[in-house]
């Protein structure tokens, strides 16, 4: 292209960008309303929400998306899901334009249906699956990866890098993204030339003593080489400190449920403990972009983030403003099919894909963190290979 034609062209891309916003300057900002815990147990897991806003602090920097900017209101779920269910009709009778309901399908669902029911579209960091067209409907969707994927992570990996062959499942039955959790192990772990579970147990998150399960697991005939622990806290911390207290030393490895050192506290100079995430809290991710963001929550918050889970918020943001701008607005229908287009879109905390029948990740790639004496650190990021049927995404049986 000739230099002449090539300063006509910019010239009249920034001047239709001009009178694009300039059309759009008087319009009212986009509304996103976040239906999420402020207080409770589930506030760890909600924190998605600090990073959401650090992004769309970003954007309106940059002049909005469309030429609109975008502002949040909250709404407290107090870590009830009769409550989220209020907190959304609240958000959507202040005006939302877009939901974004707790990062659990137990407990963000709820709120999720009362957005379906006034056709907006909403958004979770829930982990499930059915977090979508087959659990709620077609206008949600869960910017997490799927538990599922989580457990075949860390099952992956401690097979291949750490050469565990022979496990032992113990299942926390309180939520559903714990059973999801270790049905995307056991399908893997089933994959895996030579490795084996010899035993399987449960419990749930609230009992305050699991000395039957250290008595069964003792009794095996044939010694794990590495539990599977599929659980969140408190439930999992007192795992953990119980089993060490009795003994038993084998490695632990769990969902991104356990990520996090908000509770590490509780089980003092924890050693042998594996945990998949999104990306490092602890100042040692390979990706620094990650702990930048980490820097400037600090700033607005006066306090590093608890959990990876956060960084998934900021991604939210970054997908959201593409399909935005691919729509044109914020049409419910209209934004649910740019979604459905993303294929490999990139993000903060890797690419993510979504197709008309799946609205979350079903492949991931995860950051392994490993805590020795009470200190996390950083090991690799790792991605699944062995891929997750319709079956187990769903546990179908």
């Amino acid at each position: 292209m000739k230099l002449t034609k090539m300063l006509a062209f910019a010239a009249s891309f920034f001047l239709a960008a001009g009178l694009a916003h300039t059309v759009r300057a008087d319009e009212p900002p986009i509304t996103i309303g976040f239906a999420v815990a402020l207080s409770g147990w589930m506030v760890p897991y909600d924190n998605h929400y600090q990073a959401a806003e650090l992004a769309i602090e970003a954007v309106n920097a940059r002049g909005g998306v469309l030429g609109r900017q975008i502002q949040t209101i909250y709404a407290d779920t107090k870590t009830e899901i009769v409550q989220g269910t209020n907190a959304a009709t609240e958000l959507i009778d202040k005006g939302a334009d877009i939901v974004v309901v707790s990062g659990d399908y137990d407990f963000g669902g709820p709120a999720a249906l009362v957005a379906n029911d006034a056709n907006l579209i909403n958004f979770s960091g829930a982990a499930d699956p059915l977090f979508g067209p087959v659990g709620l409907g077609p206008l949600s969707f869960s910017y997490a990866i799927a538990a599922q994927v989580q457990g075949a992570v860390i099952g992956e990996w401690g097979y291949h890098q750490k050469g565990w062959r022979k496990a032992h499942v113990l299942l926390d039955t309180f939520v559903e993204y714990n059973k999801s959790v270790c049905a995307g192990f056991e399908h893997v772990w089933n994959n895996l030339e030579g490795a084996t579970i010899v035993g399987r147990d449960t419990f749930k998150n609230d009992d305050q003593s699991v000395a039957s399960q250290i008595t069964r697991l003792k009794s095996l005939e044939e010694q794990p080489d590495v539990i599977m622990l599929c659980s969140f806290p408190p439930g999992g911390a007192l795992v953990a400190r119980q089993f060490r207290a009795a003994g038993i030393d084998t490695p632990l490895i769990n969902g991104t449920g356990m990520d996090g050192n908000y509770w590490l506290d509780s089980v003092p100079n924890l050693s042998e403990f594996y945990v998949p995430t999104p990306g490092s809290v602890h100042g040692d991710d390979p990706n620094p972009v990650l702990e930048d963001l980490i820097k400037r929550a600090e700033a607005k918050y006066g306090n590093r983030p608890s959990n990876g889970y956060f960084f998934a918020g900021y991604a939210l943001i970054e997908l959201l403003t593409r399909a935005i701008e691919r729509a044109g607005g914020v049409d419910s229908a209209a934004l649910a099919a740019e979604f459905e287009k993303f294929n490999e879109e990139p993000t903060v905390v890797g690419p993510m894909s979504y197709t008309k029948e799946l609205h979350i990740q079903r492949k991931g790639r995860l950051l392994i963190v490993e805590i020795q004496g009470g200190k996390p650190h950083s090991i690799e990021y790792w991605t699944n290979t062995i891929p997750i049927p319709d079956e187990v995404l769903y546990r179908v049986k």
